[in-house]
């Protein structure tokens, strides 16, 4: 083996010591070391001279070699100065960015994500249900749901088909009962978290939707789609796809149901036109319903609940504002008797052939509505197949002029100031000439000697304008006193039910009174109009000795929390003396009982009755001149311990038009079972039978 050449060293340069190290050529750029400080090097001995030799010859020097150059390296401490200032400005701006996404902009990037993942949801508080004075519901609320959905989740990247609202809405449309266009429409909408495709449906129409998108939910989990669904992330180039098969979408994924309440009528139109309906929004829009709206309807709340896939997130938190329930009221309606009472003025007025009529029931002595029914009414659980002018309650919104029964109130004046007694003769006349025009009666007749009794009892007009005209010196006093009185008992003055669209009716001022309508207006007809109750009202003010009591229809009210507060007692008001009262009633029952009474149909064996008939011209439709009839009976009983009073009220009949031969019987029919139904005992007593004539 050849031994590695060594190096040969120039001349001066020293061989190295053995053991060490061989010297390296510094490298160029290369910081040159320091030399160290050595130790003075021993003075060598010299050797001894050797005598002169022989001149040798000079031994030829080596070329001297080239000496390569050094090269010059950058200081590595300005390259090290800018990677840590680049990194340094890199870690800088993570930084900022971190402080602004931890600490700044955190809750509204909460907020953002929230919009996403939670969804906000009204809860409908409990509407106050309505019941009969046994409590008995006449409305109620039941469990119902809210169909809605999230537009967000039927676009084609979240359901991988691009008609996801059609199919959808094809799908929904014959199960709501709603238009597939209009529900195709709430669900393009992406932009919106929300919508509400049917509103308050029964627990079929939910179940029926759950049971469908279950099985779409089990058709679109299948190995297959699963596989069409996970190639949706993938980008086009790497074998993906923008769609899936049709069988493989649910475009059920993001419709939901969220529980609620639907408003339903038990009785379905028993004290319809009373209690009133609500609309498609649950609020109410007539009768009670309407009035009550802020105590019936309670305060809604709302929930947040997290949700993915459009299901929720058990774990992820939520929160709950919950829904306080609304009050309940009770009515003084008697069930039992609303129905006889619907039944028979129903009847009437399909034998009639009339218009419309209404039936009111009152308590004489608490002025308490225990019946007030309608014909036409109406079914608020279907107020599609409700004729507009049948949602109202015409017992209250209808003005008309009441005609004979109005009489009452001004032979009230009469014997009340005094100016004649039961018994006064009254001269009457087949005519009357008075403000150049010549009054009659309904039937005509030569010249009749009637008591004060008699004219109301054969409801004669002229005899009412003569006793009339001596409640003051001239007609302007008459007019004031008759005024006065009529005001009293109510007339032109709100029944304090405030019942939605109730009329008060009119009552022209004295002074205002033109002509005849000074003298019409004495037995209600002309510048006179009241409503059902109001002329109700009248009778059992005299039923109850002359004190009138104010209606009401609200028994109490129960609160959320279970407590009930019973409603105040009505104002009450003396209209009349007792005596007054007791006299009228006397007059009252000749009307029934006499032979030549208008009333003998209202008659109920065992029970004495007080009341009067009444025929008015019923003002046309246009307010010009008279159209038709309007027929109508008021009375109360037992007349001796009187406890209640019926109206009855029949408009533009076509079978007759005398109210004591259409409204006498309807009376009779509701009063008879209204006292039967309340355990009234019959009367201990006969009825006075006051002489109605005189002889000349």
């Amino acid at each position: 083996m050849s031994t590695p050449r060594q190096p040969s060293r120039g001349p001066g340069e020293r061989k190295p010591a053995r053991g060490a190290a061989p010297r390296q050529p510094a490298r160029k750029g290369a910081e040159r070391p320091r030399p160290r400080a050595q130790a003075p090097a021993p003075q060598q001995r010299r050797p001894a001279e050797r005598p002169p030799a022989a001149k040798a010859r000079p031994r030829p020097r080596p070329p001297a070699r080239s000496q390569p150059k050094s090269i010059k390296l950058a200081d590595p401490r300005r390259r090290l100065r800018f990677v840590t200032v680049a990194l340094s400005l890199v870690f800088s701006v993570f930084a900022a960015r971190l402080v602004q996404l931890q600490l700044l902009d955190s809750d509204a990037l909460a907020a953002d994500a929230n919009v996403n993942r939670y969804q906000v949801i009204p809860l409908s508080a409990e509407r106050g249900s309505i019941t009969s004075s046994d409590g008995v519901a006449l409305a109620t609320t039941v469990d119902a749901y809210d169909i809605t959905a999230d537009p967000q989740m039927f676009t084609q990247q979240a359901t991988g088909v691009p008609d996801a609202p059609e199919q959808a809405a094809a799908l929904l449309a014959p199960i709501l009962g709603v238009a597939k266009e209009q529900l195709a429409a709430l669900l393009h909408t992406p932009k919106a978290r929300y919508a509400r495709l049917a509103a308050k449906q029964t627990p079929d129409v939910k179940n029926q939707i759950s049971e469908l998108k279950t099985a779409l939910e089990k058709q679109a989990g299948s190995k297959l789609c699963q596989a069409q669904k996970r190639l949706l992330l993938k980008p086009a180039d790497q074998g993906g796809r923008t769609r899936v098969d049709s069988e493989c979408a649910n475009p059920l994924a993001g419709v939901f149901n969220h529980d609620t309440q639907r408003r339903v009528y038990p009785a379905d139109g028993l004290a319809s036109n009373l209690v009133g309906f609500v609309n498609a929004e649950g609020v109410g829009a007539g009768g009670l319903e309407q009035q009550y709206q802020a105590q019936l309807a309670g305060k809604d709340g709302h929930s947040n609940y997290a949700q993915a896939g459009g299901r929720l997130v058990p774990t992820a938190g939520g929160s709950t504002d919950a829904a306080v329930p609304g009050t309940d009221l009770r009515l003084t309606i008697n069930r039992d008797i609303q129905w006889a009472a619907q039944r028979a003025i129903t009847d009437q007025v399909s034998n009639a052939g009339a218009q419309k009529g209404y039936v009111i029931v009152q308590d004489v002595k608490t002025g308490q509505v225990l019946a007030m029914a309608t014909s036409p009414g109406f079914n608020p659980n279907d107020l599609r197949s409700a004729k507009p002018d049948q949602l109202g309650n015409p017992a209250l919104q209808d003005a008309y002029e009441p005609g004979s029964t109005a009489k009452l109130m001004t032979l009230a004046a009469v014997l009340d100031t005094g100016k004649a007694t039961w018994d006064t003769h009254v001269t009457v006349p087949g005519q009357l000439p008075r403000a150049g025009q010549a009054f009659s009666d309904d039937v005509e007749h030569g010249t009749w000697y009637l008591t004060l009794a008699g004219v109301l009892a054969k409801s004669s007009n002229i005899g009412t304008i003569e006793a009339a005209e001596t409640l003051g010196a001239d007609q302007p006093e008459t007019s004031r006193v008759l005024d006065g009185y009529l005001r009293k008992f109510g007339i032109a003055q709100p029944t304090g039910l405030n019942f939605p669209g109730e009329s008060s009716g009119k009552l022209t001022k004295p002074e205002d009174l033109v002509a005849t309508d000074k003298y019409t207006i004495m037995f209600g007809q002309g510048p006179l109009t009241v409503n059902a109750l109001q002329a109700t009202s009248v009778y059992s003010t005299i039923a109850n000795g002359g004190v009138r009591v104010a209606p009401s229809v609200v028994q109490g009210t129960t609160a959320p929390d279970g407590r009930y507060t019973p409603a105040e007692p009505g104002a009450q008001s003396r209209v009349v003396s007792e005596q007054t009262a007791r006299t009228l009633t006397d007059m009252l029952e000749s009307v029934v009982t006499d032979e030549q009474g208008t009333g003998g149909k209202a008659a109920i064996p065992g029970y004495r009755v007080a009341g009067k008939t009444g025929t008015a011209n019923r003002a046309a439709a246009n307010g010009k001149g008279y159209e038709g009839y309007t027929a109508s009976f008021i009375g109360f009983a037992p007349a001796d311990q009187p406890r209640l009073t019926v109206s009855c009220v029949i408009q533009h009949p076509v079978n007759g038009y005398f109210g004591g031969q259409l409204c006498g019987p309807v009376f009779k029919q509701v009063m008879e079972f209204s006292l039967k139904t309340l355990k009234v005992p019959p009367s201990g007593s006969e009825a006075p039978n006051l002489p109605v004539e005189w002889k000349p």
